[in-house]
Protein backbone atom coordinates (compact mmCIF):
# COMPACT_ATOMS: atom_id res chain seq x y z
CA UNK A 1 0.00 0.00 0.00
CA UNK A 2 1.29 3.46 -0.88
CA UNK A 3 2.08 5.20 2.41
CA UNK A 4 0.88 8.49 0.98
CA UNK A 5 -2.64 7.12 0.61
CA UNK A 6 -5.19 8.31 3.16
CA UNK A 7 -6.49 5.60 5.45
CA UNK A 8 -10.05 4.66 4.54
CA UNK A 9 -12.09 3.43 7.52
CA UNK A 10 -13.63 0.02 6.99
CA UNK A 11 -16.29 -1.92 8.81
CA UNK A 12 -16.41 -5.65 9.49
CA UNK A 13 -19.23 -7.90 8.39
CA UNK A 14 -20.04 -11.43 9.55
CA UNK A 15 -20.31 -13.31 6.26
CA UNK A 16 -21.31 -16.65 7.71
CA UNK A 17 -21.16 -18.98 10.69
CA UNK A 18 -20.85 -22.70 11.30
CA UNK A 19 -20.58 -25.28 14.05
CA UNK A 20 -19.72 -28.94 14.53
CA UNK A 21 -20.64 -31.33 17.32
CA UNK A 22 -19.85 -35.00 17.91
CA UNK A 23 -22.72 -37.44 17.47
CA UNK A 24 -22.08 -39.29 20.75
CA UNK A 25 -23.98 -38.03 23.79
CA UNK A 26 -23.03 -38.44 27.44
CA UNK A 27 -26.15 -37.86 29.52
CA UNK A 28 -26.57 -37.30 33.24
CA UNK A 29 -28.08 -40.78 33.47
CA UNK A 30 -24.89 -42.15 31.91
CA UNK A 31 -22.94 -40.46 34.71
CA UNK A 32 -25.09 -42.23 37.28
CA UNK A 33 -23.41 -45.45 36.10
CA UNK A 34 -19.89 -43.97 36.34
CA UNK A 35 -19.75 -41.97 39.59
CA UNK A 36 -21.89 -41.36 42.67
CA UNK A 37 -24.24 -38.71 41.29
CA UNK A 38 -27.71 -38.26 39.84
CA UNK A 39 -29.44 -36.47 37.00
CA UNK A 40 -31.25 -34.25 39.53
CA UNK A 41 -28.03 -33.32 41.36
CA UNK A 42 -26.18 -32.40 38.16
CA UNK A 43 -29.00 -30.44 36.54
CA UNK A 44 -29.82 -28.46 39.68
CA UNK A 45 -26.22 -27.28 40.10
CA UNK A 46 -25.19 -26.80 36.47
CA UNK A 47 -28.22 -26.71 34.18
CA UNK A 48 -26.69 -29.53 32.10
CA UNK A 49 -28.65 -32.57 30.90
CA UNK A 50 -26.17 -33.96 28.37
CA UNK A 51 -22.98 -33.13 26.53
CA UNK A 52 -21.42 -34.24 23.22
CA UNK A 53 -18.26 -36.35 23.39
CA UNK A 54 -15.69 -37.27 20.74
CA UNK A 55 -15.31 -41.00 20.18
CA UNK A 56 -12.48 -42.85 18.48
CA UNK A 57 -9.12 -41.74 17.08
CA UNK A 58 -10.56 -40.03 13.99
CA UNK A 59 -12.59 -37.42 15.90
CA UNK A 60 -11.18 -34.51 17.89
CA UNK A 61 -10.43 -30.80 18.00
CA UNK A 62 -8.98 -30.81 14.49
CA UNK A 63 -11.94 -32.51 12.82
CA UNK A 64 -14.50 -30.45 14.76
CA UNK A 65 -12.73 -27.18 13.93
CA UNK A 66 -12.35 -28.18 10.29
CA UNK A 67 -16.03 -29.02 9.93
CA UNK A 68 -17.21 -25.88 11.74
CA UNK A 69 -15.13 -23.61 9.48
CA UNK A 70 -16.20 -25.54 6.37
CA UNK A 71 -19.84 -24.85 7.29
CA UNK A 72 -19.07 -21.19 7.98
CA UNK A 73 -17.43 -20.90 4.55
CA UNK A 74 -20.44 -22.54 2.94
CA UNK A 75 -22.72 -20.12 4.80
CA UNK A 76 -20.55 -17.21 3.60
CA UNK A 77 -20.55 -18.44 0.01
CA UNK A 78 -16.76 -18.53 -0.30
CA UNK A 79 -13.97 -21.13 -0.25
CA UNK A 80 -11.00 -21.66 2.02
CA UNK A 81 -8.60 -20.21 -0.52
CA UNK A 82 -10.55 -16.94 -0.38
CA UNK A 83 -9.48 -16.33 3.22
CA UNK A 84 -6.55 -14.10 4.20
CA UNK A 85 -6.06 -15.66 7.65
CA UNK A 86 -7.30 -18.50 9.88
CA UNK A 87 -7.39 -18.16 13.68
CA UNK A 88 -8.16 -21.21 15.83
CA UNK A 89 -8.86 -20.65 19.52
CA UNK A 90 -8.35 -23.83 21.55
CA UNK A 91 -6.63 -25.41 24.55
CA UNK A 92 -6.93 -28.88 23.05
CA UNK A 93 -5.19 -28.78 19.67
CA UNK A 94 -3.73 -32.24 19.14
CA UNK A 95 -0.29 -30.77 18.45
CA UNK A 96 1.41 -27.45 19.09
CA UNK A 97 3.32 -27.97 15.87
CA UNK A 98 1.75 -27.96 13.40
CA UNK A 99 -1.07 -25.83 14.71
CA UNK A 100 -4.65 -26.85 14.00
CA UNK A 101 -5.03 -23.57 12.10
CA UNK A 102 -2.44 -24.82 9.60
CA UNK A 103 -3.97 -28.29 9.45
CA UNK A 104 -7.48 -26.91 8.96
CA UNK A 105 -6.23 -24.56 6.26
CA UNK A 106 -4.72 -27.47 4.35
CA UNK A 107 -7.90 -29.53 4.73
CA UNK A 108 -10.01 -26.67 3.34
CA UNK A 109 -7.86 -25.89 0.29
CA UNK A 110 -6.30 -22.85 1.96
CA UNK A 111 -2.61 -23.75 1.60
CA UNK A 112 -0.63 -20.53 1.59
CA UNK A 113 -3.15 -18.76 3.82
CA UNK A 114 -1.52 -17.84 7.17
CA UNK A 115 -2.91 -19.37 10.31
CA UNK A 116 -2.22 -19.61 14.01
CA UNK A 117 -3.69 -21.12 17.17
CA UNK A 118 -4.70 -18.85 20.05
CA UNK A 119 -4.90 -20.04 23.66
CA UNK A 120 -7.27 -18.18 25.99
CA UNK A 121 -9.32 -21.13 27.33
CA UNK A 122 -13.06 -20.45 27.47
CA UNK A 123 -12.50 -16.84 26.35
CA UNK A 124 -10.75 -18.03 23.18
CA UNK A 125 -13.50 -17.52 20.59
CA UNK A 126 -14.24 -13.98 21.79
CA UNK A 127 -10.50 -13.21 21.83
CA UNK A 128 -10.27 -14.57 18.27
CA UNK A 129 -13.19 -12.47 17.04
CA UNK A 130 -11.71 -9.31 18.55
CA UNK A 131 -8.25 -9.99 17.09
CA UNK A 132 -9.67 -10.80 13.64
CA UNK A 133 -11.92 -7.74 13.61
CA UNK A 134 -9.03 -5.48 14.57
CA UNK A 135 -6.80 -6.94 11.85
CA UNK A 136 -9.47 -6.35 9.21
CA UNK A 137 -10.00 -2.77 10.38
CA UNK A 138 -6.25 -2.22 9.98
CA UNK A 139 -6.80 -2.60 6.23
CA UNK A 140 -4.25 -5.39 5.82
CA UNK A 141 -6.73 -8.29 5.81
CA UNK A 142 -10.05 -8.67 4.00
CA UNK A 143 -11.44 -12.04 5.09
CA UNK A 144 -10.62 -14.03 8.22
CA UNK A 145 -11.94 -17.35 9.49
CA UNK A 146 -12.24 -17.63 13.27
CA UNK A 147 -12.73 -21.01 14.98
CA UNK A 148 -13.38 -21.74 18.65
CA UNK A 149 -13.02 -25.44 19.42
CA UNK A 150 -12.27 -27.71 22.33
CA UNK A 151 -12.28 -31.41 23.01
CA UNK A 152 -12.67 -31.16 26.76
CA UNK A 153 -13.47 -34.86 27.18
CA UNK A 154 -9.76 -35.50 26.59
CA UNK A 155 -8.96 -33.55 29.76
CA UNK A 156 -11.77 -34.92 31.94
CA UNK A 157 -11.07 -37.40 34.71
CA UNK A 158 -14.30 -39.40 34.76
CA UNK A 159 -13.50 -40.76 38.20
CA UNK A 160 -14.13 -37.25 39.51
CA UNK A 161 -17.76 -36.19 39.68
CA UNK A 162 -17.17 -32.49 40.37
CA UNK A 163 -15.56 -31.54 37.04
CA UNK A 164 -16.22 -34.28 34.51
CA UNK A 165 -19.95 -33.55 34.55
CA UNK A 166 -19.38 -30.00 33.32
CA UNK A 167 -17.60 -30.39 30.00
CA UNK A 168 -18.40 -31.40 26.44
CA UNK A 169 -16.80 -31.15 23.00
CA UNK A 170 -17.72 -28.84 20.14
CA UNK A 171 -16.68 -26.13 17.71
CA UNK A 172 -18.11 -22.88 16.40
CA UNK A 173 -16.77 -20.69 13.59
CA UNK A 174 -17.37 -17.39 11.84
CA UNK A 175 -16.09 -15.78 8.66
CA UNK A 176 -15.46 -12.03 8.96
CA UNK A 177 -14.99 -9.69 6.01
CA UNK A 178 -14.21 -6.04 5.37
CA UNK A 179 -17.20 -3.85 4.56
CA UNK A 180 -17.45 -0.31 3.25
CA UNK A 181 -19.77 0.63 6.12
CA UNK A 182 -17.42 1.54 9.03
CA UNK A 183 -20.29 1.29 11.54
CA UNK A 184 -20.46 -2.49 11.12
CA UNK A 185 -18.40 -4.73 13.35
CA UNK A 186 -17.12 -4.42 16.89
CA UNK A 187 -18.31 -1.21 18.53
CA UNK A 188 -16.72 -1.88 21.92
CA UNK A 189 -14.32 -4.50 23.25
CA UNK A 190 -12.32 -5.56 26.26
CA UNK A 191 -9.88 -8.37 26.97
CA UNK A 192 -8.03 -9.18 30.16
CA UNK A 193 -6.08 -11.77 32.10
CA UNK A 194 -4.92 -12.39 35.64
CA UNK A 195 -2.20 -14.99 36.03
CA UNK A 196 -2.38 -14.84 39.83
CA UNK A 197 -5.34 -17.22 39.54
CA UNK A 198 -3.57 -19.67 37.23
CA UNK A 199 -4.08 -22.72 39.45
CA UNK A 200 -7.78 -22.03 40.00
CA UNK A 201 -8.41 -23.63 36.60
CA UNK A 202 -5.51 -25.47 34.99
CA UNK A 203 -4.29 -28.62 33.23
CA UNK A 204 -0.96 -29.72 34.74
CA UNK A 205 0.93 -32.16 32.54
CA UNK A 206 4.03 -32.54 34.75
CA UNK A 207 4.34 -33.14 38.47
CA UNK A 208 6.46 -30.00 38.87
CA UNK A 209 3.58 -27.91 37.51
CA UNK A 210 1.39 -28.82 40.49
CA UNK A 211 1.68 -26.36 43.40
CA UNK A 212 2.26 -27.74 46.89
CA UNK A 213 -1.22 -26.74 47.96
CA UNK A 214 -2.71 -29.02 45.29
CA UNK A 215 -0.50 -32.08 45.82
CA UNK A 216 -3.29 -34.13 47.34
CA UNK A 217 -5.68 -33.55 44.43
CA UNK A 218 -6.83 -36.99 43.23
CA UNK A 219 -7.44 -35.82 39.65
CA UNK A 220 -4.92 -37.37 37.26
CA UNK A 221 -2.10 -35.37 35.67
CA UNK A 222 -3.10 -34.19 32.22
CA UNK A 223 -6.69 -33.59 33.33
CA UNK A 224 -8.43 -30.36 34.20
CA UNK A 225 -8.35 -29.22 37.82
CA UNK A 226 -10.51 -26.46 39.23
CA UNK A 227 -11.00 -24.58 42.46
CA UNK A 228 -14.75 -24.37 41.99
CA UNK A 229 -15.41 -21.76 44.68
CA UNK A 230 -12.78 -19.34 43.38
CA UNK A 231 -13.71 -19.82 39.73
CA UNK A 232 -17.39 -19.26 40.49
CA UNK A 233 -16.62 -15.98 42.30
CA UNK A 234 -14.33 -14.86 39.48
CA UNK A 235 -16.83 -15.75 36.76
CA UNK A 236 -19.78 -13.98 38.40
CA UNK A 237 -17.67 -10.89 39.13
CA UNK A 238 -16.14 -10.65 35.64
CA UNK A 239 -19.38 -11.43 33.83
CA UNK A 240 -21.13 -8.58 35.66
CA UNK A 241 -18.15 -6.23 35.33
CA UNK A 242 -17.89 -6.75 31.57
CA UNK A 243 -21.63 -6.38 31.08
CA UNK A 244 -21.68 -3.20 33.18
CA UNK A 245 -18.87 -1.68 31.12
CA UNK A 246 -20.44 -2.76 27.84
CA UNK A 247 -23.73 -1.00 28.61
CA UNK A 248 -22.18 2.05 30.29
CA UNK A 249 -19.45 2.76 27.75
CA UNK A 250 -21.69 2.24 24.71
CA UNK A 251 -24.71 3.91 26.35
CA UNK A 252 -26.82 0.96 25.29
CA UNK A 253 -29.59 -0.62 27.33
CA UNK A 254 -30.75 -4.26 27.32
CA UNK A 255 -33.64 -3.16 25.09
CA UNK A 256 -31.14 -1.98 22.45
CA UNK A 257 -29.46 -5.36 21.89
CA UNK A 258 -30.80 -8.39 20.07
CA UNK A 259 -28.88 -11.06 22.01
CA UNK A 260 -26.42 -11.58 24.85
CA UNK A 261 -24.11 -14.45 23.87
CA UNK A 262 -22.25 -15.62 26.94
CA UNK A 263 -19.86 -18.46 27.56
CA UNK A 264 -21.84 -21.51 28.70
CA UNK A 265 -20.09 -22.31 31.96
CA UNK A 266 -22.84 -22.80 34.51
CA UNK A 267 -26.52 -21.94 34.43
CA UNK A 268 -26.32 -20.31 37.86
CA UNK A 269 -23.66 -17.85 36.68
CA UNK A 270 -25.71 -16.92 33.63
CA UNK A 271 -28.93 -16.53 35.62
CA UNK A 272 -27.18 -14.41 38.26
CA UNK A 273 -26.04 -11.90 35.63
CA UNK A 274 -29.38 -11.99 33.84
CA UNK A 275 -31.24 -11.08 37.00
CA UNK A 276 -28.78 -8.35 37.98
CA UNK A 277 -29.18 -6.51 34.68
CA UNK A 278 -32.84 -7.24 34.20
CA UNK A 279 -32.19 -9.07 30.94
CA UNK A 280 -35.22 -10.80 29.40
CA UNK A 281 -34.75 -14.57 29.13
CA UNK A 282 -35.34 -14.53 25.37
CA UNK A 283 -32.26 -12.32 24.90
CA UNK A 284 -29.84 -14.49 26.88
CA UNK A 285 -29.15 -17.58 24.80
CA UNK A 286 -28.63 -20.87 26.63
CA UNK A 287 -27.57 -24.22 25.18
CA UNK A 288 -25.54 -25.54 28.12
CA UNK A 289 -28.36 -27.99 28.85
CA UNK A 290 -27.63 -29.79 25.55
CA UNK A 291 -23.86 -29.41 25.22
CA UNK A 292 -22.28 -28.63 28.58
CA UNK A 293 -19.27 -26.34 28.78
CA UNK A 294 -17.36 -26.59 25.47
CA UNK A 295 -14.67 -24.10 26.53
CA UNK A 296 -13.61 -22.10 23.42
CA UNK A 297 -16.35 -23.82 21.42
CA UNK A 298 -19.26 -22.52 23.52
CA UNK A 299 -19.66 -18.92 22.33
CA UNK A 300 -19.06 -19.89 18.69
CA UNK A 301 -21.74 -22.59 18.74
CA UNK A 302 -24.18 -20.14 20.37
CA UNK A 303 -23.42 -17.55 17.67
CA UNK A 304 -23.99 -20.07 14.88
CA UNK A 305 -27.29 -21.31 16.29
CA UNK A 306 -28.55 -17.75 16.77
CA UNK A 307 -27.28 -16.60 13.37
CA UNK A 308 -28.98 -19.44 11.53
CA UNK A 309 -32.22 -18.99 13.45
CA UNK A 310 -32.36 -15.29 12.51
CA UNK A 311 -32.20 -14.06 16.11
CA UNK A 312 -29.15 -11.89 15.42
CA UNK A 313 -31.05 -8.86 14.15
CA UNK A 314 -29.47 -6.64 11.51
CA UNK A 315 -29.24 -3.06 12.71
CA UNK A 316 -29.20 -4.12 16.36
CA UNK A 317 -26.04 -4.83 18.38
CA UNK A 318 -25.37 -8.13 20.09
CA UNK A 319 -22.99 -8.81 22.95
CA UNK A 320 -20.32 -11.49 23.36
CA UNK A 321 -19.02 -12.26 26.87
CA UNK A 322 -16.63 -14.99 28.03
CA UNK A 323 -14.35 -15.87 30.93
CA UNK A 324 -12.07 -18.83 31.57
CA UNK A 325 -8.76 -20.29 32.60
CA UNK A 326 -5.69 -18.12 32.67
CA UNK A 327 -7.59 -16.46 34.21
CA UNK A 328 -9.01 -14.67 31.16
CA UNK A 329 -12.06 -12.65 30.20
CA UNK A 330 -13.36 -10.82 27.13
CA UNK A 331 -16.37 -8.90 25.97
CA UNK A 332 -17.45 -7.24 22.74
CA UNK A 333 -20.45 -5.37 21.35
CA UNK A 334 -21.06 -6.13 17.67
CA UNK A 335 -23.25 -4.41 15.12
CA UNK A 336 -24.31 -6.41 12.04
Amino acid sequence: MNVSQAFVPVGVRILGTGSALPEARLTNHDFEKIVDTSDEWIFKRTGISERRICKGPTEGAFTLGRDALARALESAGIEGKDLDLIIVASVSSEMTCPSNACRIGHALDADGVPGFDLVAACSGFVYGMIVAESMIRSGRFRRIGVVGVDEMSRFSDYADRSLSILFGDGAGAAVLAADENPELGCQWQTMGSDGSGETHLYIPRRDQDVPDADRDNPIRLGCLRMNGREVYKFAVHKFCEVMERAFTETQLTPADVSQIICHQSNIRIIESARERFGLPAEKVYINIDRYGNMSAGSAGVCLDELWRSGKITKGMPFVLVAFGGGLTWAGAVWRV
